[in-house]
């Protein structure tokens, strides 16, 4: 969540139960003796049950809207399938959409994915939640290159936060910080399919630590499990399914071997150094977009559609490929990979990698699952190494791209490993090394931390004169 408009102010001296001050005055553990906070967990476990069901909302209008507009559309002004051109237009319309909604609507439409997966920063103001929910949609549906995860976080904790203070004003602010916080994590455990991992992702984001890592965690779990059963209800009510990490049909992983623990060295410091490209080729793009929004906005929505159609006509491949966050995409292209030649695979990371680059430094969206699908086709392609397995180069492929992305190892090892199910834990000490060499070579390639601030300051000072 890119805006604090509503969050936490650090001096804030809280009720019991209600505080997650990182300052000395943190109350201890035992806080979960006090009433309040028995009452702040009813709170969590009724917050996770609308959230739950505007997450289910969220992502049934995403899976209907994409190919509403890539198959039903074209079909129905008479063209005979999806033109080679056809995201050309879509990635124009989407593109006008989000730099309208980040130019002039409350809350620049949200998280800005260049900084990363974010969490902890306190909910977002309710009048910013519509333009959060029609950046998303036309990042989303239009076919740019981010993921659902960041919206939904904004969209958790706003109305998680919103609802409370509509129902009891006058709490101390970190009341309503933590119950927001519950929000984003039922959220986001509804896309992962796992209030497991969603707690260890917003823990890691957050940095959560210390003796109070129970008492904080503690509602949001509860929040992220009840609104579970509500995700999984609506699903079976619906008939529209719910979504779950692991990809079906898994090859057979094999144990580890010496070769393959060379080859993830190889992946992890691969993977970093592509991570490093996207990232920093994004955030001067961003610099850029900053001061002619909508321009270069609608310029790098055609540059997208531009890949997309050079990566169909050059490996005969779906231009969806290219498209989206590849969050559906990636069972598919594991189960497929044999119909993907070396030079298509190549194609594919090249394709997706510029695209990913440019869908964050102009549209709205998490960079989560763009992450996962890059890391994948750079394993599958590196699988054709001698000595290395399928499995172990997508899982590791998956791991490490994730780390150098988002910068949480912990996270991106589980990522890794539940989405191959049980295969996942044969592979994962191969997983584990390519994260960690990934991450470790990510921060060194960082600039220090004064030629980060230098960077900001110039870019705060580059984007103070927005234009359309």
């Amino acid at each position: 969540m890119a805006s604090a408009e509503e969050g936490a102010a650090p001096g804030d001296r809280a009720r019991p139960g209600t505080s997650a001050h990182p300052q000395g005055d943190t109350p201890g553990p035992d806080v979960v003796r006090t009433r309040e906070y028995a009452v702040l967990l009813i709170v969590c476990a009724l917050i996770g049950v609308p959230v739950s069901a505007l997450a289910f909302g969220f992502l049934a209008l995403e899976e209907k809207l994409q190919p509403l507009l890539y198959k039903d559309l074209p079909k129905g002004l008479g063209l005979n399938g999806t033109p080679l051109w056809w995201p050309v237009p879509l990635l124009v319309v989407g593109a006008v959409l989000v730099a309208a909604v980040v130019l002039w609507l409350p809350g620049g439409g949200g998280h800005e994915p260049t900084a990363g997966f974010a969490a902890g920063r306190g909910p977002m103001a309710p009048k910013a939640l519509p333009g959060v929910f029609l950046a998303a949609m036309a990042t989303l549906a239009f076919g740019a290159v981010l993921g659902p995860e960041a919206p939904l976080l904004a969209l958790g904790s706003g109305v998680a936060a919103g609802g409370l203070r509509l129902l009891r004003r006058g709490l101390p602010e970190n009341a309503y910080a933590l119950v927001g916080a519950a929000g984003s994590f039922a959220a986001v455990s509804s896309l992962l399919g796992s209030p497991l991992l969603g707690a260890f992702l917003l823990m890691e984001a957050s940095g959560v630590a210390g003796g109070m890592v129970g008492p904080l965690l503690v509602p949001g779990l509860l929040a992220s499990g009840i609104g579970a059963l509500i995700f999984v209800g609506i699903g079976s009510w619906t008939g529209l399914g719910t979504y779950s990490l692991t990809l079906p049909d898994v090859p057979q992983a094999h144990s580890p071997t010496a070769a393959e623990f060379g080859w993830t060295l190889l992946i992890g410091v691969a993977a970093a150094l592509l991570a490093a490209g996207i990232s920093r080729a994004a955030l001067r793009l961003k610099g850029r977009v900053e001061r002619r929004r909508l321009v270069l906005t609608v310029l790098i929505g055609l540059a997208i559609a531009g890949l997309a159609a050079a990566y169909a006509q050059g490996s005969g491949k779906p231009a969806s490929d290219v498209l989206y966050s590849g969050q559906t995409a990636l069972g598919p292209l594991l189960s497929d990979q044999a119909g993907y030649s070396v030079g298509a695979l190549a194609l594919l990371l090249t394709c997706k990698g510029l695209a990913y680059c440019g869908s964050l430094s102009a549209f709205r969206g998490g960079p989560i699952f763009p992450a996962m699908f890059t890391g994948a086709t750079g394993g599958i392609l590196l699988s054709h190494l001698p000595g290395l397995t399928l499995v172990a180069a997508f899982a590791a492929g998956v791991g490490a791209m994730s780390a150098a992305m988002l910068r949480l190892p912990l996270t991106s090892v589980l990522l890794a490993t539940l989405l191959l199910g049980k295969q996942g834990l044969t592979v994962m000490p191969l997983v584990i090394v390519a994260v960690v060499v990934s991450y470790v070579v990510t921060v060194l390639l960082r600039p220090p931390a004064r030629a980060r601030a230098r960077a900001r300051e110039t870019g705060a000072g580059a984007g103070a004169r927005p234009g359309p």
